[in-house]
């Protein structure tokens, strides 16, 4: 019995001592990512060229929507019967609606939702510029509060009108009714009450993929000049009602203003951030990679296809080619980036023409151009925006819909500035 003790002793002894050594460090170990966080402020430029930048994106993004809102959701063939080739602003001979304009028949240059988003989410920023330029950055719950706010807010206004005429009371239900869905997937967010805020998301405007957080995406692109991933990250966390890739795309508009809104910007800088800003790693999604990547290289091919045929032949085919990537519906945001983006790359850029060709193209035309237009006013600013277009849309949206275009330019201008973000030296 000892010698069979002894054995065994000798047995683990053995085993022990031939243990394999602990694994060491991989060889080619990859060194993690760091949260890339620019030093305020993000760029120096004199407080009339700030101006210039601010006052054109938002101006040029409410030119983009101003020229789509007559013909928002139209077939070509419905834009060519009435209106013809649209190349500049024309009255708006429709009924209002909650997500469209507000007011029967505006005059040229009125805006719908898309604007309204812009004006919304600027004044939110200049009730907590200190949330935006903190490292963490802006706070997605009390985002989602701000919008409940607003929303309880209209319901007053509605509780408070005394009228026989049912004008006022249809007025002021458009206004409800165009933030009833953002408030019931923000009361829950707000509340905490994550369940809840998960059951109404998916349900937001039928579960689509649709492109909510576009429509206010370039605004924080304006707040974060020269420091796209900052406001690819801005913008991703107040996405709080995009699904799937739609968040993404949401990040990237704000990411491509933000470049557009550097001093050095050229349309290649701008482009890049499609490929380099990707904090969250959706090219390492396994099997399906980057979806709005992949979607950029759609518009690269369109725009190679059609770059050398005849001029008049060359936006025919470029409609038909983006016909053939229609998504179920036009306000996807997948089908709002793509056509961005074509138009961009097969107008080179140019202000007039872009908007033209989206325009022109129809579908939700009116964020699209919203999007473009912002991008390309930040990019060139004020001063080299048509003067036509920025005179009228300035014009009617501050006589007959109570925007100051200019005002708010300029309230945005001064509270970056008290914040640190950009320098004037």
């Amino acid at each position: 019995m000892k010698a069979f003790v002894r054995l065994l002793v000798l047995s683990l002894a053995v085993l022990i001592g031939c243990r394999p050594p602990a694994p060491k460090d991989p060889l080619f170990k990859p060194i993690p990512d760091s949260l890339s966080v620019v030093e305020l402020p993000y760029v120096s430029m004199p407080e009339d060229a700030l101006y210039d930048k601010v006052l054109g994106a938002m101006v040029g993004t409410a030119i983009g929507d101003a020229m789509g809102a007559p013909t928002e959701m139209w077939s070509r063939d419905q834009i060519r019967t009435e209106y013809g080739f649209v190349d500049s602003l024309d009255d708006m001979v429709r009924e209002p609606s909650p997500e469209g304009t507000w007011v029967f028949n505006l005059p040229a240059g009125g805006t719908t939702d898309d604007t309204r988003w812009k004006v919304l989410t600027a004044n939110y920023f200049l009730q907590k510029p200190g949330e935006f330029y903190s490292k963490q950055g802006p706070e997605p719950v009390h985002f989602a509060q701000y919008l409940v706010d607003q929303y309880d807010d209209e319901l007053t206004r509605l509780r408070n009108t005394k009228s026989f005429d049912p004008a006022p009371i249809e007025a002021q239900m458009r206004r409800i009714s165009w933030l009833q869905e953002w408030a019931l997937v923000a009361k829950p967010y707000a509340d905490h009450d994550w369940p809840s805020y998960e059951e109404h998301l998916h349900r937001f405007y039928g579960g689509e993929m649709v492109c909510a957080g576009m429509l206010y995406a370039p605004m924080i692109g304006i707040l974060y000049p020269g420091a796209p991933e900052q406001a690819y990250r801005a913008a991703y966390k107040l996405a709080l009602f995009d699904l799937g890739y739609a968040r993404d795309i949401t990040g990237l508009t704000a990411a491509m203003v933000s470049e557009a809104m550097s001093p050095q910007s050229t349309p290649g800088k701008i482009l890049q951030t499609l490929r380099d800003i990707d904090p969250h790693q959706y090219f390492a999604s396994r099997l399906v990679g980057r979806s709005s990547y992949r979607i950029y290289r759609e518009a690269l091919q369109i725009a190679g296809e059609v770059k050398e045929l005849p001029e008049e032949t060359r936006w025919t085919r470029a409609f038909s080619l983006l016909d053939n990537l229609h998504q179920d519906f036009p306000f996807h945001a997948g089908e709002i980036h793509l056509i961005n983006l074509t138009a961009l790359l097969v107008c080179d850029f140019d202000f007039r023409q872009s908007l033209q060709f989206v325009i022109n193209y129809g579908r939700d035309n009116d964020t699209v151009g919203a999007v473009t237009g912002a991008i390309l006013g930040a990019y060139l600013g004020f001063k080299k925006i048509p003067e036509d277009l920025a005179t009228t849309v300035i014009k009617t949206n501050r006589n007959k819909l109570g925007i100051d275009l200019e005002q708010w330019a300029h309230d945005v201008v001064k509270t970056m500035q008290l914040a640190g973000a950009v320098s004037n030296h």
